[in-house]
């Protein structure tokens, strides 16, 4: 013991005096570097042209000091808070809102299309006492379309008071054959009066639009493009909300991702603008007046459940109009809309042949809904830990599980790798007494796949958990959220959210092509724990297309028919490649926020960005890269591309969308 602590502080020793010199280096060099510069500026004021540019410094001078008085007697973050929004709402309108829209040529180019498929627009506006500014503009908005071929179908429940909605309606209706208008009898509701909007519709797709709202001129061109190109049944594309009485003027821009099962039980993402076959109607009934508040996602969740192509249009072509008393302002404005959408998921979820699940409000939104399942058995998990050494780290994590997780039907495998001390294998003695534990040894070289790979050939369980060393359970029934999910037969892979130890997250779902090697990275890293997040995502569970390993739940026989973990990704991007394998096999994978434990990441190993392993993550990257070359080429599903690849936040990357 004695010789090996002279050793470790002499080899210590020299690391230190190797370190000393590279500074004094740098330092000398850094010196000879300022007498450089100083010599180069004593020369620059000694010139002709110095002594001329005096008034201009002068002036230039007084700008910068008036700038930092603001500064410091304001608020410097307020102000480049500040200037920033200016320019991105600048950005904004330019590329999302009027400066968008087409340019005579572009309009003429798209009104001349000959698309191989004819189909009709049937664009259902249910009207009650709406404002005269946002009935007319909601009008003109669709007659500025570009593509032609559509019929305008507007049902009035408007009261007496209100009649000019219907002198307005007859007044558009004589100008453009292709608007119709009745008025009802009576208010029966917005589903009633949806329904009677149905009633007239006469086209092969409908379309559902707000009686306050409007829709870019390119809509329903784009929309048949996805018709045409990709045999759409069900569109929809992202929608901006804005106040007052421009679109520019944005406080929302709601960039979606592709069509998300898990994301639309938990809120209604998909809202506008949607449009889809008529042949998607089971009967006449569109919307069910017994989900008012929450028609539309009843409406959604039904028609998505029996459409064959769903089609995502990444553009902003809805603008959603925020003013007192609408949805968009405030769900306050409709608390009833609450209750009506856990009706509306409880009855897909039946429909979908689950029972005694429960649906209740997130914390953070009142309209975001946690799901929590029933387990129907309770299988045994088998949790793989691989481990070298560092015995307070994989003791932590086994006692975390140990002391702390409600789910009683478990079993531990820790795959022993070449460890060192012989701390640790005093513990590996002590926690082998425990009846849920093991440890089995595998003695090649460091591989994370064939390390996990090697441990799954000891499990007993019909579920897999891989786990680091380094990580520490927080919720006590995080095994069962993790399970309720990897026994639903549609999942292949479920990961948890990891933060580390000062609760900025870790992993909260991965997406591929993200990050400065294009091959994946964490979304939300180091955002605080308390955030909710782009559009609430860290408050749902909800599809992606990756996990990390660090915590991954899958069944056992997904995990050997798929032949476990790559072994020639050694340490890096193996859980992103398996994912990618899962969902190839038609899977969906979830991470979910409501299963959390820290992650004190790869302490045991080191960073992949340092030393000898930057070459080797390099190397896995570009192997990545080949292996998955069409599923980078296509994009994320779940991450919008109008979103930046080099930020983890969401950050709009502010480029125009391709058309």
């Amino acid at each position: 013991m004695a010789e090996d602590l002279e050793k470790y502080y002499q080899d210590l020793y020299e690391r230190e005096k190797e370190k000393n010199e590279q500074l004094a280096y740098r330092l000398s060099a850094s010196q000879r570097e300022v007498e450089d510069l100083t010599r180069k500026l004593d020369k620059i004021k000694g010139s002709i042209f110095w002594k001329l540019a005096k008034p201009a410094r002068v002036v230039i001078n007084y700008c910068i000091a008036t700038k930092n008085r603001i500064l410091c007697h304001g608020n410097p973050k307020g102000i480049a808070h500040k200037l920033l929004s200016k320019y991105r709402e600048k950005k904004a309108i330019r590329i999302h809102g009027t400066g968008s829209f087409p340019s005579v040529a572009e309009r003429e180019k798209e009104e001349t299309t000959v698309f191989p498929k004819d189909v009709t627009f049937s664009i259902l506006v249910p009207l009650y006492n709406t404002p005269e500014r946002f009935l007319r503009e909601m009008i003109e908005s669709v007659t500025a379309q570009t593509y032609g071929k559509w019929e305008l179908c507007l049902a009035d429940g408007s009261d007496d008071a209100h009649d000019f909605v219907g002198r307005i309606c007859q007044e558009y209706r004589q100008k453009d054959s292709r608007i119709k208008y009745q008025k009802l009898a009576k208010n029966e509701g917005i589903s009633g009066n949806t329904n009677e909007c149905y009633k007239m519709a006469t086209g092969n797709y409908i379309a559902l639009f707000d009686h306050d709202d409007l829709l870019h001129p390119c809509v329903l061109f784009a929309y048949m493009q996805a018709i045409c190109e990709k045999d759409a049944d069900y569109i929809y594309c992202d929608e901006a909300t804005f106040k007052g009485n421009s679109i520019n003027h944005m406080i929302t821009l709601h960039f979606k991702p592709d069509f998300a099962p898990d994301n639309l039980l938990a809120n209604n993402y998909i809202c506008h603008f949607s449009v889809f076959s008529r042949e998607l109607l089971e009967s006449g009934e569109l919307f069910r007046s017994q989900f008012d508040g929450s028609q539309d996602h009843d409406m959604i969740l039904r028609l998505t459940a029996k459409a064959k192509h769903i089609v995502h249009v990444p553009r902003i072509l809805y603008y959603w109009r925020s003013h007192k008393g609408s949805v968009a302002s405030s769900i306050d404005a409709k608390t009833y809309a609450i209750d009506a959408a856990k009706g509306a998921v409880a009855d897909h979820l039946t429909r979908l042949g689950y029972r005694n699940f429960e649906i209740e409000s997130t914390r953070a939104f009142a309209t975001i809904f946690r799901i929590k399942y029933e387990l129907t058995s309770r299988p045994l998990v088998s949790i793989i830990i691989p481990n070298k050494d560092h015995v307070d780290d994989l003791s932590r994590c086994v006692e975390s599980i140990i002391n702390l997780s409600t789910y009683d039907n478990y079993e531990i495998v820790i795959v022993e790798n070449n460890s060192e001390t012989a701390e640790i294998r005093t513990y590996y003695e002590e926690i082998s007494r425990h009846p849920r534990v093991q440890v089995v040894e595998y003695k090649g070289d460091f591989n994370y796949s064939k390390i996990n790979n090697f441990g799954v050939q000891y499990a007993k369980g019909e579920y897999l958990l891989l786990l680091n060393n380094d990580t520490e359970v927080i919720t006590p029934d995080w095994m069962e959220e993790l399970l309720m999910y990897a026994m639903r037969k549609d999942v292949g892979v479920v990961g948890a959210k990891l933060y580390y130890p000062d609760k900025t997250i870790q992993h909260a779902g991965i997406v591929i092509g993200l990050g400065a090697h294009r091959t994946a990275g964490h979304t939300h890293y180091r955002i605080p724990e308390a955030n909710v997040g782009y559009m609430g995502r860290l408050c749902y569970a909800q599809d992606v297309t990756a996990v990390t390993g660090a915590c991954m739940m899958v069944s056992k026989a997904l995990y050997e028919e798929l032949g476990g973990l790559d072994e020639s990704f050694t340490v890096a991007l193996n859980d992103v490649d398996f994912c990618l394998r899962v969902r190839e096999k038609g899977f969906l994978n979830i991470f979910t926020p409501f299963a959390e434990l820290y992650h004190y990441e790869s302490k045991s190993r080191g960073s992949d960005k340092k030393d000898e392993r930057a070459l080797r993550y390099q190397q896995e990257s570009d192997r990545f890269r080949v292996k998955w070359a069409d599923a980078l080429a296509k994009g994320d599903p779940y991450y919008n591309p109008n979103f930046s690849l080099d930020h983890s936040d969401f950050t709009v990357n502010w480029k125009k969308p391709k058309q």
